[in-house]
């Protein structure tokens, strides 16, 4: 608990000191938050504040214990290894600030670089965002950031602008001076006092992440993943970049001939989603916060940090990264899911539980060195069973760590299978079958993991999509980008019909139970007339055999075109509940 007495202190400085200290290293930045997402009239209307002299905030900073005086000289280019102070509130307004004075690009949230340009008219005193206009006006400075970067006087600046501009039209005496004037105060914008808050080193993380919550509503809230990865930066940069780049090149198919890359049609990670399956994989830990104190090297007995243990650590984390960024590891572990029926991202209700089921797969494969035939089933049934249960919808990472905790000392394959196949069936048992799962079927969220593995169910039992002959597996393909989806869900029992008998609950009419896949063209043939009505004109579409055949695999009772509506829901949700049995089961 933070003790009843002051945790900071107040340290007043302009701007070039704090662009100084950036330079050699003395302040942390833009570590530990996410990367820079302001859009660039923010950076412009944070320049025209401060050149009228307007206050713009104060900087939060967290005095590193880290940094002593021990500090290497010529570390990837700053004079001090390790940063005496970390930025924990204006990360925005500093990273705008250094691009800008240090013509510095900056890192956007989706991992691309672009440099931040603002133009400046001396004359009316006024800055924009730098457009194809400005930069052909003479009325502008285009570029703000060459007044501090080009290595001319101001005097010089003022006079190239002027003789610049009186190409364009005569300039009085007096506007000479007017201009010249903005100009020098544009050029004094180093020595814009800040005032900073410095946290003591004494805080720890989680204190220092309730006091930016308290201060800063608006913020977004501070993990125990924004710690570590702050600790990468400083002490293991080389991770936090392979971390960023792998998530970047996640999001986008890779160009032909640029080789592998990590892009799939089940996640984006994020780089602190990645980070967990390290930390997993190399400390057997789901909680964060009992990693952060051992990775900064904090020795368990006497309490005391030293750079030898950290650097163990960091070994540990390297070898865990390096397994999770592994391209083989990675799209091996898909093929499990999409064998197991799963084909996109739509049919992934927790990014938790896969990213969760992909520390398992690499644990098998690396660790326990069980064959790909097994694996690959094994690891498809874990992420069936917990996709149906929940298992990581609460409490993820508590549930996590137990899951760990049951293996970290397995010698053997064959115990590792055991393991997960004990959670399984201890979780599936036949009462979950008979009464649990019918009974959660009743929902409507089309989100729900339970129609999830509905699905899944089906395409591993090799349904078709209703009233078609085309497999679901097919008409769901994630790579196939379309004007019109060739299927999509529609109501058995149409909306407009309940409503007419006097159904009008939502969460009555869009339960999964009256869900089902189409082909748009049936669809739209269907309309709003009643299943008594449209059945019989397809039926006539199949042989008996067929019809009774795509009745089970999507759950339908026979003549349950004539069943009442609730009766209907209720039958459905017991023959899903044997539907998603068998798809477990066939795996």
């Amino acid at each position: 608990m933070i003790e009843n007495t002051t945790v900071f202190k107040r340290v007043d400085m302009d701007l070039s000191s704090l662009l100084t200290y950036i330079d050699i290293g003395d302040i942390g930045l833009p570590h530990i938050q996410r990367p820079f997402v302001w859009p660039a009239t923010n950076v412009r209307d944070l320049f025209d504040s401060m050149y009228r002299g307007f206050p713009v905030g104060y900087l939060l900073f967290w005095a590193n214990a880290e940094a002593n005086g021990n500090r290497q000289i010529g570390i990837d280019g700053k004079a001090h290894k390790v940063p005496s102070l970390l930025l924990i509130d204006g990360q925005q307004r500093l990273t705008s600030l250094y691009s800008v004075f240090r013509g510095k690009p900056v890192v956007d949230d989706e991992y691309r670089e672009w440099r931040i340009e603002i133009a400046f008219n001396p004359s009316d005193e006024r800055f924009e965002v730098t457009s194809a206009a400005h930069r052909k006006d003479p009325e502008w400075v285009p570029d703000i950031s060459e007044i501090w970067t080009g290595n001319r006087s101001s005097r010089k600046i003022v006079n190239e602008f002027i003789e610049n501009l009186q190409t364009k039209r005569e300039i009085s005496g007096e506007e000479e001076e007017h201009i010249s004037h903005n100009l020098d105060r544009l050029f004094d914008l180093m020595k814009y006092p800040f005032t900073a808050l410095e946290i003591a080193p004494t805080v720890d993380e989680e204190q220092v992440a309730d006091i930016f919550v308290r201060i800063n509503s608006k913020g977004a809230k501070l993990e125990q993943a924004d710690f570590i990865l702050t600790l990468l930066s400083v002490f293991g940069e080389d991770l936090r970049k392979q971390l960023e780049e792998f998530s970047f090149k996640s999001k986008n198919p890779g160009k032909l001939g640029t080789g592998p890359s990590p892009f799939n049609y089940f996640i984006r990670p994020a780089p602190d989603q990645l980070l967990r399956v390290a930390i997993a994989l190399g400390f057997y830990r789901g909680r964060l916060e009992a990693v952060y104190p051992v990775l900064r090297g904090k020795d368990s007995e006497t309490g005391k940090f030293s750079e030898e243990s950290r650097n163990i650590q960091f070994d540990k984390l390297r070898k865990s990264q390096k397994q999770t960024l592994d391209l083989v590891n990675w799209h091996q572990f898909f093929t499990c899911l999409t064998g197991g029926g799963f084909r996109g991202e739509k049919q992934i209700s927790s990014n938790n539980a896969l990213l969760y089921a992909y520390t398992f797969y690499i644990l098998g494969r690396e660790q326990f060195k069980l064959p790909s035939h097994t694996l690959d089933r094994l690891i498809a049934r874990w992420f069936y069973a917990i996709t149906l249960t929940g298992r990581y919808t609460s409490s993820p990472e508590s549930i996590m760590e137990g899951d760990l905790n049951l293996i970290k000392e397995l010698q053997s394959g064959e115990e590792f299978s055991n393991v997960l196949e004990r959670i399984i069936s201890s979780n599936l048992t036949s009462d979950f079958w008979t009464i649990t799962l019918p009974s959660k079927l009743e929902t409507s969220s089309r989100r729900s993991p339970l129609l999830s593995a509905f699905i899944a169910a089906q395409i591993k039992l090799k349904s078709s999509a209703l009233f078609s002959h085309k497999f679901i597996f097919d008409l769901l393909d994630p790579s196939i980008q379309t004007k019109k989806k060739f299927m999509d869900y529609h109501h058995l029992f149409p909306r407009a019909w309940l409503e007419k008998q006097g159904v009008k609950d939502d969460t009555l009419i869009n339960q999964i139970a009256n869900l089902t896949f189409l082909e748009w063209p049936d669809n739209i043939r269907i309309k709003d007339n009643p299943p008594e009505y449209y059945v019989p004109t397809i039926k006539g579409r199949f042989s008996e055999n067929d019809w009774r055949n795509m009745l089970d695999l999507h759950a339908l009772p026979l003549g349950w075109e004539q069943m009442g509506y609730i009766e209907f829901l209720e039958q459905r949700r017991i023959l899903m509940a044997g539907i998603i049995r068998r798809g477990l089961e066939s795996l």
